[in-house]
Order: structure tokens, then sequence, then C-alpha cells
């Protein structure tokens, strides 16, 4: 057999060979390649991380604060974060504490990860599409669930050291009621929530209502990927847009983005809800690191189509 070096090869198969290993620790019969077996995880891992540092630059998230005024940052002023009503303690005096942990240990990652000093709490994100209404995936909120939910604005880093953990609570909401939902396994997956309130001071985001994305359209999504502080990630595009529920696309998210609106960058509409994606993390030696998809790589992310649900939400009134 020749020899094989793993900067040679795709980057897909490096990372179902990663995925195959992974499998195979709940099922020892599950076959590897049988050119990668001479190669330990972290020295695939390590190859894998290389190559999308050298041909993409793998991870475009940004903080609230470095975005300059405009649109990019309009847009993060509609999006929440989910939490349970346990993760949020009244303090007594008109703010709430988020319950948080840090990011690194709750996932044990390794000490190269971005944010891995960060305090981590959402379970999901969402935004807001009418002043007391806010969307988000419906994996995220149910019918059973819906009351013990809080939507939180203002969840992000204040600086690069500073997280915002004790909110106002006239920026904590609770939902109330289930406008509507939807959840298909392999196509639309969305939610739609009463508040308890309208929402003050905050910007309605404009949603898609009826057509779809253009193929290729630039595209940025913004939310809190592995329920981190609020992040900006943009540098994507649409990848498949032909299944008629939701469209595909190479954006950087995580566990945590589900419910994200996925912003078209041209015109700033909610195109979609991000629901579902890749792997977020994968073994190294003792600890974990992120794997984000290279641009033409990987499967992409699934994003709801906003005319899936743009039915039920009110129109915005005519200035």
């Amino acid at each position: 057999m020749a020899d094989i070096k793993l900067e040679d090869l795709p980057v897909d198969a490096l990372l179902q060979e990663l995925r195959n290993r992974e499998s195979r620790d709940a099922n020892p019969s599950a076959r590897l390649s049988e050119e990668l077996r001479v190669f330990g995880d972290d020295s695939i891992v390590a190859a894998l991380i290389n190559s999308q540092k050298l041909i993409y630059g793998i991870d475009d998230r940004s903080e609230v604060f470095q975005l300059s005024p405009g649109p990019d940052l309009d847009d993060v002023d509609s999006v929440v974060a989910l939490f349970r009503a346990a993760a949020v303690s009244d303090n007594g005096d008109g703010t709430s504490t988020l319950r948080t942990v840090n990011f690194g240990a709750q996932h044990n990652l390794c000490s190269s990860e971005r944010f891995r000093e960060q305090p981590t709490g959402a379970f999901c994100s969402g935004f807001l599409v009418a002043p007391d209404i806010i969307a988000t995936a419906g994996h995220c909120v149910n019918a059973d669930n819906v009351a013990d939910v809080r939507f939180v604005f203002g969840f992000r880093m204040r600086d690069a050291e500073t997280a915002q953990t004790v909110i106002g609570n006239r920026e904590i909401y609770r939902g109330v009621a289930l406008i509507g939902h939807q959840l298909v396994g392999n196509g639309p997956d969305w939610a739609l929530v009463r508040l308890d309130r309208a929402v003050a001071d905050h910007r309605v985001a404009r949603i898609r209502r009826a057509g779809r994305i253009g193929d290729r359209q630039a595209v940025h999504v913004i939310g809190h990927p592995a329920g981190l502080p609020t992040k900006f990630a943009g540098g994507a595009a649409v990848r498949d847009n032909a299944p008629a529920g939701y469209f595909v696309a190479n954006l950087d998210s995580y566990g945590g983005n589900s419910g994200s609106p996925v912003f078209n960058s041209d015109t700033h509409e909610v195109e979609g809800i991000l629901v579902r994606g890749e792997t977020d993390f994968v073994q190294r030696g003792t600890c974990r690191v992120s794997l984000v998809c290279p641009t033409t790589g990987c499967r992409g992310e699934d994003c709801t189509r906003a005319a899936e649900f743009a039915g039920l939400v009110p129109e915005p009134p005519t200035s």
C-alpha cells in the first residue's frame, strides 16, 4: 500500500472517519477505513483543522460589540436567548441573574477553543416577528413546555472579558401560548410563541412572506451557539435551494443556534430559521475541539423557510 498523507485526503473523508470511530465506541463491529486505521484520532483532527484554516477560514463568528453601527447590528436587536425558568433568578431589585456554566468545562474543550472561558446557559435562540410573538425552532418549544421558557434579550458579551448575565426584568418575557408549531424530521421545523406582553424597545424582524431565497444568496445567522452570549456569523451562502420547506446553507453554527434567524445579507430580511446541522465537537486526545465544516464540504445547515409560518404572523403596520 502506498504511503498516505492525511493532508492530501478530502476533508469529508477525514470527518467521516472520525464519526465512524465515535460510532464504533457504541458498536465495535462498525467498519473503519483500512487506509486510515494506522492514524490516531489526534493526527486526523490536526489535519482537519489545518486544512480548514488554510483553505476556508473556518469560524466566522463575532461578538456583538465588534459590529459597526448599521444593518448587521440592527438585525441583532430582534434576537433572544431561550432559558428555562429555573435558570433565571429574580434578584428582587428589578433584575434577574441568568444561571450559566463555563463553556469549556461543560464540554471538556481544549485550551485552543474560541470562547472557551465564556458562560453558556441558553438552550435555543429565537427572534421577534411581531410585538408579542417570538419565532423559534419547533424542537425548542412545544405546548407542554412553552410556559416554562423565558425569552431573554441582551445575553451578550459587553467586551472581550465580560458577559451580561444580570438582565433587567423588562428584558425578560414569558411564553404564554403556542400560536403555531410544526416539527417534521426532514422538513419544516418552527414554532411561534405568544409572549406575556408586548416587547418594548426592540426591533421586529422583517420576514420573507412569499417566494424563496435566491440560489447562492449570501446569508448570516445571529443567535446563541452552544448556549453562548449572542454571536453574529456571516460569510455564508445558500448551498441547496431545492427542498420545499427549507434551504441549506454553510453557516457556522452549533447546538443552541436552533431557532436563530437566518438573514438575507443584502436585504436584511429573515429568510429562515436555523433548525438542523452538523456535529459540533469531536474528541482530540483528552479534550474536544470544534469541527466547523469547510465552505464546500459536509452537508450544510438546514433552515426552515420563513414562508412556512409567515401566514400566522400579523403584517407590520404601514407607515
